[in-house]
């Protein structure tokens, strides 16, 4: 003890202590760095480009539009800490409508314009013999988000970027592609109830905090994760009444607040549409880039 009182004397330790302790307390309650590790935020943000995440987001909600990042909801399995850290935008949040129609974002019956990241699907075409890997960094395009082999290759970008390809002498055409087409059952609510696709999907009704929730075998796929994974609860039936905790199941109170995420790379993301809501407890913060210097 007498060892210990002695060294805290020490003003350079004592120093060190508070600014270790201070840097902690940042970290967890006010500020972070995020390193964007995906794609699926192309060309807003690209991998490797850092975040400096607000963390009292948290705590204060987040606005439509804001870049978020969060724990991945998908992996429930592993305890909260663990779990991979995903970067999204917020198209829209607790008591908003969305929708997709025909690619564009609808929110409370209002459209939404493309941030200027936003990207879709293009197809590029090269001259025969022109290396596709070669144009594509030049372009600045990211490899892993290519899809197809050969002279003429689908990629994300926006018509900022389909201008640039069109002047390269390697580049034969840039067009965007169709637009998705019938149901998906690859999608939330993976249901065929709901024959939504990619570039047509909802309207949903994203759920708020103190929400009560009508229960019936129709919209239960849209709210059986939220009630069983996110709160905690048993969903069962018995036979034609659904059950919570073995109480008869038809409404429903929502603890916390969701939010509906999406990638700016519209076509080359895994978000809401394919996993759903984003529970608040998984925010980690608001993000923001940080512009380093060259």
């Amino acid at each position: 003890m007498t060892t210990i009182r002695q060294a805290w004397r020490n003003e350079w330790l004592r120093a060190f202590v508070f600014a270790l302790g201070l840097l902690l307390v940042l970290h967890l309650f006010v500020l972070r760095f995020v390193s964007v590790q995906s794609t699926s935020m192309f060309s807003t943000l690209r991998p490797g480009d850092l975040l400096l995440v607000q963390r009292w987001a948290r705590w204060t909600g987040l606005d439509r539009g804001d870049v978020v990042v969060f724990r991945d909801p998908l992996k429930d399995r592993s305890r909260m800490s663990a779990r991979p850290l995903l970067v999204k935008r917020v198209a829209a949040g607790p008591g908003d409508v969305l929708e997709l129609r025909m690619g564009r974002l609808i929110v409370n019956g209002r459209p939404v314009p493309d941030p200027d990241g936003v990207t879709h699907s293009y197809l590029l075409r090269v001259r025969q013999g022109a290396q596709v890997r070669a144009v594509l960094s030049r372009l600045g395009l990211p490899a892993e988000l290519v899809r197809g082999d050969g002279p003429s290759v689908e990629v994300p970008m926006n018509a900022k970027l389909a201008e640039l390809a069109a002047a390269d002498p390697e580049v034969v055409s840039v067009t965007p592609m169709r637009l998705a087409q019938g149901a998906r059952s690859h999608l939330f609510p993976f249901s065929p109830r709901y024959p939504w696709n990619g570039d047509d999907y909802g309207p949903l009704t994203i759920p708020a905090k103190g929400d009560t929730l009508h229960i019936n075998v129709d919209n239960l796929p849209l709210y059986d994760r939220l009630m069983s994974v996110y709160e905690g609860h048993r969903i069962g039936a018995e036979r034609d009444q659904l059950t919570l905790d073995d109480a008869p199941l038809d409404t429903y109170v929502v603890q916390q607040d969701y939010y509906f995420v999406l990638g700016d790379s519209r076509h080359f993301s895994a978000d809401s549409r394919y996993w759903g809501f984003l529970p608040a407890d998984h925010v980690v913060g608001r993000g923001g880039p940080v512009q380093l210097e060259p």
